[in-house]
């Protein structure tokens, strides 16, 4: 409660930003979030998400107290105001070169992150695959399980994918090219298709029954999306507007194929 009022006033009054005891608070928090003692966002008993706008804002105030500085990775040179996330082998997360993740991002044990990135403030729990080019952008939060395939991601703040809690063996998958954006929440073992992309004022329109069943901001869980259209009328006509649309429910072969991949790294099977 203590960093929680000293962050708020911070938030008002940017001049505290000055004073050592700000700092750090923020930068106690950072570390908290870098090692998953504290979370941007937190799933509760009833299913839903609570939010901790304290922490998002430390992760925003942290920008400022920062300095530019050059990182020199061996071969490589940044310069930026973020330390990178360090000693991996001992958190029990693979990394293949390129990918990058920035300190106060939390990877749990057993992520793997193909050539990609992971910003600051964001929770990626175990068995999660970021593959090639997905983006976890700052505060999201991840569920267990979970497949990023090329290009997918969820990008800009708050955004939350449940994945697949417990001891079950499949979380959620996001096809080339999906973009989750700020306010949207997946249901667990969720299939997001190649190209969708949610906010949180996104039609998602279940259109497996007789009659259409619209969501805003949430997909059920094991639900099947893909890019649709809706026609519009506008004073200069009618034109088709972006939609998604759940077209039915994850099959047991998708379920095997997640199987497989864990079975795989479970036996030390290079994959």
């Amino acid at each position: 409660m203590e960093l929680k009022t000293i962050i708020e006033a911070a938030w008002e009054n940017r001049e505290l930003l000055k004073e050592k005891e700000t700092e750090i608070a923020i930068k106690t928090i950072i570390a908290d979030l870098d090692t998953g003692q504290l979370r941007v966002a937190e799933p509760t008993a009833d299913g839903n998400w609570k939010v901790n706008d304290w922490v998002k804002k430390a992760v925003i105030l942290y920008f400022p107290i920062q300095k530019m500085q050059t990182i020199e990775v061996g071969p490589f040179e940044f310069h930026d105001k973020m330390a990178l996330k360090t000693n991996y082998a001992k958190q029990g997360v693979r990394v293949v070169p390129h990918a990058v993740a920035r300190y106060g991002a939390y990877l749990a044990s057993g992520v793997v992150m193909m050539p990609s990135y992971v910003n600051i403030g964001a929770y990626v729990d175990s068995g999660t695959m970021v593959d090639t080019w997905a983006t976890v952008g700052s505060c999201a939060q991840i569920g267990k399980k979970c497949s990023f395939e090329w290009w997918s991601g969820y990008w800009r703040s708050f955004g939350a994918c449940s994945g697949c809690p417990g001891d079950h063996r499949r979380g959620c998958i996001y096809r080339f090219e999906s973009i989750i954006v700020e306010g949207v929440r997946i249901g667990k073992e969720a299939v997001i298709g190649a190209g969708v992309t949610l906010t949180a004022s996104s039609k998602i329109i279940d259109v497996t029954g007789s009659e259409p069943v619209e969501y805003k901001g949430y997909v059920p869980p094991r639900s099947v999306v893909i890019p649709g259209s809706l026609a519009k009328n506008f004073p200069a006509g009618t034109y088709q507007v972006p939609c998604a649309l759940i077209i039915g429910q994850r099959k047991a072969s998708t379920d095997l194929k997640t199987s497989l991949n864990d079975a795989l790294r479970e036996n030390n099977v290079a994959v």
